[in-house]
């Protein structure tokens, strides 16, 4: 009905399969989610809902957003975000979609979110060099990067030259994802293997459009 939702990373552990084996997973709170405003072909030439997800203090919003959510009858929302859907969506302002209405056991997902930020790392932790033989002839420059260019030509830094700098902190989706088991009370979605972010952090969980685990920003996004 719609290719995705809102959700809450909960936490990560562990399950055990049929066969005995020990299987990771992650625990993501997917609802339910309000319905608080729909686009359509006519007016916006396309179609497609606007899901809020999570309390916000009214304190905390600003009257531009209280009165977008106004005619939902619910929010402030911590959240706000659009999700394509079919022209014959059923779903109205304000009508609430949980967990089981957009996914099933077996189904393969796409998770986004921000991974974890670490700050500033150096060339070893943010892209994974080996470093200097620690030997004896090596003193003080076991953990540089080592040279970063040539001599008087080109005279200057290649862009996109691996060196030290900020880690984590982007956003990052990761495919290909087994959804083993949805439970509709709890409004929980337990997914195989990790994903991008921190406890509590939100999350945009889609229908995986192509086969294979993959991340936006390979090699740069940092642990999930």
């Amino acid at each position: 009905m719609i290719e995705g939702t809102i959700g809450r990373k909960l936490g990560i552990t562990q399950v055990f399969s049929e066969d005995g084996r020990v299987v990771p997973v992650t625990i993501i709170e997917a609802g339910p989610c309000t319905v608080v405003q729909r686009k359509t072909a006519a007016t916006d030439r396309y179609s497609a809902v606007q899901l809020g997800f999570g309390r916000r203090k009214e304190s905390r919003a600003t009257r531009a957003e209280l009165g977008h959510v106004k005619k939902s009858g619910k929010g402030p929302f911590a959240l706000l975000r659009e999700f394509r859907a079919p022209q014959d969506c059923p779903l109205d302002v304000g009508s609430d979609l949980r967990v089981e209405d957009v996914f099933q056991p077996g189904d393969r997902v796409a998770v986004t979110g921000i991974t974890k930020g670490r700050g500033t790392a150096g060339v070893l932790k943010r892209h994974g060099f080996g470093g200097f033989p620690a030997a004896h002839g090596t003193h003080e420059y076991f953990r540089h990067g080592g040279s970063i260019g040539n001599r008087s030509f080109p005279g200057r830094v290649f862009k996109g030259k691996r060196m030290a700098g900020r880690l984590g902190g982007t956003r990052m989706t990761v495919r290909n994802l087994e959804v083993l088991d949805v439970k509709p009370q709890e409004q929980i979605l337990i997914v195989k293997g990790s994903v991008p972010g921190t406890k509590g952090g939100f999350l945009l969980v889609r229908r995986s459009q192509r086969l294979g685990p993959a991340s936006d920003t390979p090699g740069k996004g940092g642990d999930a």
